[in-house]
């Protein structure tokens, strides 16, 4: 889990503009909340947000303007805080001269964008939310299918590297071997990416550490995807029960997002890769609207009735 962010990590993946205090950029965010100040700029500090990033915007420069400088002084040297991270402008806005005062007495950097509010709080809540997400160290390999992330899991030297790679050699995309870390985005988006140590690696018994970008080209890599299905490979044995008809709707939570889980039974002969890749397509579909269960259900029933019917008419007949 990254704890926090520094003002520059912000700059350079969000594209903002230090208009001032370039050589505070080292200042760090703890928390993806922004805050776009309005009490504050009546006098109202008593619940001031002071570790969160400050937006202003439009509406806050106008305000500000209805105000003397002795007040925008007072409550703007009030905002700069040892916590306040940094003051953001949207719109290509000028930085009032009271801030510049006081952020370069605190020691806070300003940053500026053409972009509106909305849409700058959008992007640095998503970042944000992405790097300072709780995250789960899972053990497994994460694929994606054609757009569809499929995380591969089971016991130690059941195959799941192997699987990865020959869906990698069919056109698909690693995202991270062995480990993979994992994060909610939101209630319903789970995203899994690589250790730094293991990004782009892969361990094959018997060959070793393969670099799959070096191999098969950077088409082949990705650095996250979201993770929308659960593979699990289990060793065949007689006695055990595997699912055929696809109607359990087994699932499991991860970071309080439920995904969808369907197991594989290994056993010699089996193309593991194909079969993995037909439950991704399988996914998509049902997505989209079709479901193949119930089409064999309906369809059985159908003929279920038409051989009632038939018997029905038979006996009348007699």
């Amino acid at each position: 889990m990254a704890n926090h962010v520094t003002v520059q990590e912000l700059v350079d993946k969000v594209r903002l503009k230090v208009l001032q205090g370039e050589e505070y950029l080292e200042r760090t965010i703890t928390t993806s909340d922004i805050s776009r100040p309005a009490l504050e700029f009546a006098g109202y500090f008593k619940h001031y947000p002071a570790m969160r990033i400050q937006l202003l915007g439009i509406t806050e420069i106008s305000f500000s303007k209805d105000l003397t400088s002795e007040q925008m002084l007072e409550y703007m040297t009030r905002m700069c805080t040892p916590q306040t991270p940094c003051f953001v402008i949207s719109t290509n806005l000028p930085i009032p001269e009271e801030l510049k005062k006081a952020a370069e007495n605190a020691k806070i950097p300003i940053l500026g964008t053409h972009l509106t509010s909305s849409q700058i709080l959008s992007n640095m809540t998503s970042y944000l939310l992405g790097r300072l997400a709780p995250r789960k160290s899972l053990h497994g390999v994460l694929v994606d299918i054609s757009g569809v992330g499929v995380l591969i899991t089971g016991d130690s030297g059941v195959g799941k590297s192997e699987t990865a790679l020959e869906l990698v050699r069919r056109g698909h995309r690693l995202v991270a071997d062995d480990r993979v870390e994992v994060y909610a985005r939101d209630e319903q988006t789970l995203v899994g990416t690589a250790p730094a140590i293991l990004q782009h690696l892969m361990e094959i018994r018997g060959i070793g550490i393969i670099d799959v970008s070096t191999l098969y080209g950077t088409g082949a890599i990705m650095p996250e995807d979201n993770i929308n299905l659960i593979v699990h490979l289990e060793t065949w044995t007689p006695d055990t029960k595997f699912d055929r008809l696809g109607d359990r709707g087994d699932k499991q939570t991860i970071q309080g997002v439920i995904i969808p889980k369907v197991s594989v039974p290994v056993k010699t002969g089996r193309n593991l890769a194909i079969i993995i890749e037909s439950a991704a397509m399988n996914y998509r579909a049902e997505t989209m609207g079709y479901d193949a269960t119930k089409t064999f259900d309906d369809n059985l029933n159908r003929l279920i009735q038409q051989n009632s019917a038939k018997d029905t008419k038979e006996k009348e007949k007699k």
